[in-house]
């Protein structure tokens, strides 16, 4: 079953002189019809300007369509009744985790949303815990978010999107900011969220390693919809992605080389384990 599903969405930014009239059309989102279904992790790849943020911003009606219709577990985002329940449904995190929080203390901060959704006092403590425990920062509950690492506020932020219970979660490049070991914190706290409680994971990334592990993958270009299928499926058209300017992960590059060269390995390797298999297959 879908929980996000697009069709010919079209998103046009429209840019207008001081006198209201119309100077530039910029088409962002160019008829993409996407399917994601309920419980899966998935990633949207892209190179700057792609549209795959511009996507993102539909999921949660920061933007409406200019045609077309998205549906988020099936209500039209265009219909503002929807707006709110909606929101409940997908929750965001953005790049930087500093323009997420907003409290002095990190377990107020994470309890922010759902106070603002009128979930009860009691209940709300509830989440707090249950949400930091499930990213790993329940230890440091009562501490400054300015005092911790980029990793440890980005678990905070989605730990504040946790505590709302959304079904889904879109993370806008959540790791762009961060150093490996950041990045390799917070994308092993999305993972085990979304295997432990079935969440919905929409991962906007242009990390190729990053979706290795994904259930599938879309790539994006100039506003349209290139390439889908597993990871495994779209890493094996290493020249396809060539085309729309994004790289591969580089065991998939160096097994690609390797088969160039004229080893007979299989195309789409992931992982080095499945490079080392292949490899010692041809001995």
């Amino acid at each position: 079953m879908s929980i996000i599903k697009a069709k010919d969405l079209v998103h046009e930014y429209i840019r207008r002189d001081e006198d209201g009239n119309v100077k530039m059309i910029q088409t962002a989102i160019n008829h993409v019809d996407m399917d994601i279904e309920e419980g899966s992790f998935v990633a949207v790849l892209g190179h700057n300007g792609s549209g795959k943020s511009t996507f993102a911003k539909h999921i949660n009606v920061l933007l409406s369509p200019t045609e077309g219709t998205v549906w988020v577990d099936g209500k039209d985002t265009s219909n503002p009744l929807f707006t709110y329940p909606i929101r409940r449904t997908a929750g965001m995190v953005f790049q930087n985790p500093d323009n997420q929080i907003i409290a002095s203390v990190v377990e107020e901060d994470v309890g922010f949303g759902p106070e603002n959704i009128g979930v009860p006092t009691d209940e709300i403590w509830t989440r707090v815990e249950e949400s930091l425990k499930s990213v790993g920062m329940i230890k440091y509950r009562t501490h400054s978010p300015n005092k911790l690492s980029g990793g440890q506020k980005q678990r905070v932020a989605i730990a504040g999107v946790m505590a709302m219970e959304p079904k889904c979660i879109i993370l806008d490049e959540p790791t762009a900011m961060l150093d490996p070991n950041g990045r390799k914190e917070v994308l092993a706290a999305v993972h085990e969220l979304n295997k432990k409680k079935g969440v919905t994971v929409i991962l906007i990334t242009h990390y190729m390693e990053e979706v290795v592990d994904c259930d599938r993958v879309f790539v994006m270009d100039s506003g349209k919809l290139v390439m889908q299928g597993t990871p495994k499926e779209v890493f094996s058209k290493v020249e396809e992605l060539k085309e729309h300017r994004l790289d591969v992960p580089q065991i998939t590059l160096l097994a690609h080389e390797l088969k160039e060269a004229g080893l007979d390995i299989p195309e789409g390797i992931l992982t080095r384990e499945e490079l080392v298999e292949a490899l010692c297959r041809l001995s």
